[in-house]
């Protein structure tokens, strides 16, 4: 009709991309996001620290170029003898008992990943399940520092060690008074470090 407003609806819009891409394309790339961000929310266990914070890191995390080289396979935690010991997570008792004259115990988490303590007297029993936080052990003398302080280490489900601190919130490293400064990445996870003594405040 004559004074009408005239309305164009525009039709479907041919893009010659989406014509070539193979039919299903699109749902394999969406299942495998699916699985990775599956997997990483799997492995994203929220720790808690097994000493009281803040934590003092005498020697970091510095792992050995091939299996069998000198290296160190967990960090040291400065504490006194008898300071009582955390589960960093919900598991179960792996090992509680002595490992070469010096007690250790080890507990395997939910995502497949092993924490050891040690040297400690253990207070749960292998095969026990343990809450995140509960007191799992107290540190005893023996220890290979200088002073007293717990050797705490991870293992994957592979055997593989893993940086322990790397299960805890990123820190802000305070350098404490006549210490060397740390590699910060060796403090999270990522390359490993100087292989000598430095204490830092680990602190969020």
């Amino acid at each position: 009709m004559p004074g009408d407003a005239v309305v164009h609806r525009p039709g479907p819009v041919h893009n010659p991309e989406q014509a070539r891409r193979p039919p299903g394309t699109l749902v394999p790339m969406t299942t495998l996001l699916l699985s990775a961000l599956l997997l990483l929310a799997q492995a994203a266990l929220p720790a808690i620290r097994p000493l009281p914070p803040p934590l003092a890191v005498v020697r970091w995390w510095d792992p050995p170029p091939t299996p069998y080289a000198a290296g160190h396979r967990g960090v040291d935690l400065a504490a006194p003898v008898g300071a009582e010991l955390r589960a960093v997570g919900p598991g179960r008792v792996h090992h509680a008992g002595p490992v070469a004259g010096r007690g250790v115990l080890s507990l395997t988490l939910p995502n497949g990943l092993r924490t050891t303590y040690e040297p400690v007297r253990p207070l749960v029993a292998e095969g026990e399940e343990v809450i995140a936080g509960q007191v799992v052990a107290v540190l005893t003398e023996g220890s290979h520092c200088a002073e007293p302080c717990l050797h705490w280490g991870l293992l994957s489900d592979g055997g593989g060690y893993r940086n322990p601190l790397a299960l805890l919130p990123r820190p802000t490293p305070r350098l404490l008074p006549g210490a060397n400064a740390p590699n910060p990445m060796n403090a999270t996870g990522g390359t490993g470090g100087t292989g000598g003594a430095a204490s830092t405040d680990w602190a969020d």
